[in-house]
């Protein structure tokens, strides 16, 4: 008899817990809260973010075009100069002592032509003698063009305006010519204006349009913004890996890498505070709304009939909780946290609080709740 009262008493318990626990559970989940974000009006950016290096917009290395040692140099690291200055010479004499040997040779072949043509005349001379001593004559007179030619080029003038930058080869040098690999003897830039190489990686190049505006900093002035525009977009990656005819093995090892896409900005520098060589971080203005509804990114979802915001509507917990409307939006312009949208049917308008998040059910307990409980299951 005492066993069953106490298996009585454990039954009734266990059913007051489970009723207790039902009943807390139910009041929770019609209570919600949401955490919230209001909407806004603003001015929404969207940017591609690359970085570039600053380079002269124009530049040019001076080299000889003929082989011979420097005998002087005129000019030096950071000095301005006007295209047709004198900025170096070269040892000449070699080249004086064959021009002169040419024009030697020359006044010989024009005096054998003066006679050969005289005796031509007379009938004292064939045809043929005649035309050789011509060719004579052409020859030598070809070669003191060349030869003094050679003599010109031993003195080396500046192709364009603009200054010295790096420091010259010295005087003792050799100057070797060359289309493959000439001695550069100095190298000349219009620092005046100034352009930025970037690299685009090719999710972002396809936003880039020339034109566009962009901002950038550099670590020598990180407190300054400075202007850039958008001048040209390469048509092909940096490393021209769509070029089939390469080897399979450089094409398998190119395969995995990121493709990147050239794009190149003016940059004007009218205080002169960049330097070539300068890293270049940059934000590249792809889009921009003015006054434009936003929502935080966060706050847009998506179901089978498109995307929407829940507008919440603030109760308290006496209330019911907060109550959540699907409101169906078009989304526009993306930024880095917010996002345009435009309402479908209205319904949404500055200010009001729509979800970005969902949290925890705010329990409350069963002595706020008076009369108003709802019953737990049966034992």
């Amino acid at each position: 008899m005492k066993f069953k009262i106490i298996l009585i008493v454990l039954i009734l318990i266990g059913a007051a817990i489970g009723y207790k626990y039902y009943n807390d559970k139910v009041e929770a989940e019609a209570v919600k809260t949401y955490d919230t974000s209001p909407v806004i009006r603003m001015d929404l950016i969207k940017t591609v973010s690359a970085t570039g290096t600053v380079q002269p917009r124009d530049s040019v290395e001076v080299s000889s075009k003929i082989t011979a040692r420097i005998k002087e140099v005129l000019v030096k690291e950071n000095d301005t100069v006007t295209a047709g200055q004198t900025v170096a010479i070269l040892d000449g004499k070699d080249f004086e002592a064959k021009r002169d040997q040419a024009k030697f040779r020359l006044t010989n072949a024009e005096q054998k032509l003066t006679r050969i043509e005289r005796l031509y005349k007379i009938g004292a001379k064939s045809k043929e003698e005649l035309e050789d001593a011509e060719y004579e004559y052409d020859t030598a007179k070809s070669l003191l063009e060349e030869t003094e030619s050679d003599v010109a080029e031993t003195v080396i003038t500046a192709p364009m305006d603009g200054v010295v930058v790096g420091e010259p080869k010295t005087a003792g040098s050799m100057a070797t010519q060359g289309s493959d690999n000439p001695t550069v003897i100095m190298r000349i830039a219009d620092l005046s204006e100034k352009q930025i190489k970037a690299k685009v990686d090719e999710t972002d190049i396809g936003s880039v349009r020339v034109d566009e505006n962009a901002t950038f900093t550099v670590d020598a002035h990180p407190n300054k913004k400075f202007a850039a525009r958008v001048t040209k977009i390469s048509q092909t990656d940096t490393a021209n890996s769509w070029d089939l005819d390469k080897s399979s093995s450089s094409s398998s090892t190119s395969s995995n890498a990121v493709i990147y896409y050239y794009v190149t900005l003016a940059a004007p520098d009218p205080e002169n505070l960049l330097l070539p060589a300068m890293t270049a971080r940059l934000d590249i203005v792809v889009g921009e709304v003015k006054d434009a509804l936003c929502v935080p990114i966060a706050a847009l979802k998506t179901d089978k009939e498109g995307s929407y915001v829940e507008k919440i509507t603030k109760r308290s917990a006496k209330e019911g909780g907060d109550i959540a409307e699907k409101i169906y939006v078009t989304a526009g312009l993306y930024g880095e946290e917010y996002v345009e949208i435009t309402p479908k049917s209205g319904g949404l308008d500055i200010n009001d609080e729509v979800s970005v998040s969902y949290e925890a059910e705010q329990k409350k307990s069963s002595s706020n709740n008076g009369g108003g409980r709802r019953m737990g299951p049966p034992m």
